[in-house]
């Protein structure tokens, strides 16, 4: 594929994505992207325009991190290929699968391989962070929510949205009147995309394998340490998701405290992890140990990890 093809999937995958995050947007708020004509269509998906704005920055920022570095580092690399997901009615689509971008050369070394590993996530939380402090001081005053218009009515079932310590923190500083429900998040898209914002730096900042964590864990303790923090991960993560699965199998039988913490999903993740990404990491060409202010940046992104790390996203009540 030529460069002037190339540039132009890149861009196609953007506005694609584009498209798919308004709509999603807009099924997230409620609302329904109206069909009858185009101009119809545009006004209905304007509905989705922040939801849109706010992931689609956050995804840009992360990828372009990573970018930028590479470009330092001379390490060649792709421009983001954005992966977009219509909002099929029957999954609570994003929009978006994200977006990646592919690094076409091995790390020159663990200098390359932290600069690149930890600028994706650190250069996205930022954008996180900006996005829920915005939303936060966006918010109505206790008691005029809405109800979610995602309830299942006939079902009774509500999805309710996991905290995790950074938003524990920001809940308490910007918010001491009282709790956002968790259950209304859509309702606030800036809160809403940086709540999104927050559990996708955390999935990449897993330390397992080729994920940005990993990149990051293997430019600080080497091959052994990646090795077992991997494997730790891993182990950890399956943990996490094994109470929930065996209720789901055997009702009742697992304790509501075990319960309160686990999420089925991680052991979609551990499998992901184990059979498709792996837990290894390949070397870089040098492996020199990190010093002064990259293992500070590396032990950052650690701290950015635990920050937004939510062991149970989602829950339905």
């Amino acid at each position: 594929m030529n460069g002037t093809r190339r540039l132009a999937l890149h861009i196609g995958l953007f506005l694609a994505t584009v498209l798919t995050t308004l709509w999603a947007g807009v099924a997230w708020s409620g609302g329904t992207v109206r069909l009858e004509n185009a101009g119809a269509c545009l006004r209905s998906l304007q509905g989705g325009a922040a939801y849109s704005a706010g992931l689609l920055t956050f995804l840009t920022v992360h990828e372009f991190g990573h970018y930028f570095a590479s470009l330092r580092h001379g390490v060649r690399a792709t421009l983001p290929y954005y992966i977009p997901v219509p909002p099929l009615p029957s999954l609570l689509s994003l929009g978006t699968m994200g977006a990646v971008i592919r690094i076409r050369d091995r790390m020159p070394g663990t200098k390359a391989l932290l600069d690149i590993g930890a600028a994706g996530p650190l250069s996205g939380f930022m954008v996180t962070l900006g996005l829920l402090v915005w939303g936060f001081l966006a918010l109505p005053a206790v008691g005029a929510a809405e109800a979610h218009p995602l309830a299942a009515a006939d079902a009774g079932e509500t999805i309710v949205f996991g905290r995790n310590l950074l938003w524990i923190i920001l809940e308490r500083l910007l918010r001491p009147e009282g709790p956002v429900p968790m259950s209304q998040l859509p309702l606030h898209p800036l809160l809403f995309t940086g709540w999104i914002g927050a559990f996708v730096t955390a999935l990449n900042l897993l330390p397992a394998g080729q994920l940005d964590g990993g990149h990051v864990t293997y430019a600080m303790f080497g091959r052994r340490g990646h090795r077992r923090i991997a494997r730790t991960t891993l182990s950890a993560i399956t943990l996490l998701g094994l109470p929930s699965m065996l209720e789901l199998l055997l009702p009742g039988t697992v304790p509501g405290a075990l319960l309160a913490w686990s999420w089925p999903g991680w052991l979609l993740w551990a499998a992901i992890i184990w059979k498709l990404l792996g837990t290894a990491h390949p070397p870089a060409l040098s492996e020199r140990r990190l010093e002064g202010g990259r293992r500070a940046a590396g032990w950052l992104t650690a701290s950015v990890f635990l920050l937004t790390f939510t062991p149970v996203p989602f829950s339905v009540l």
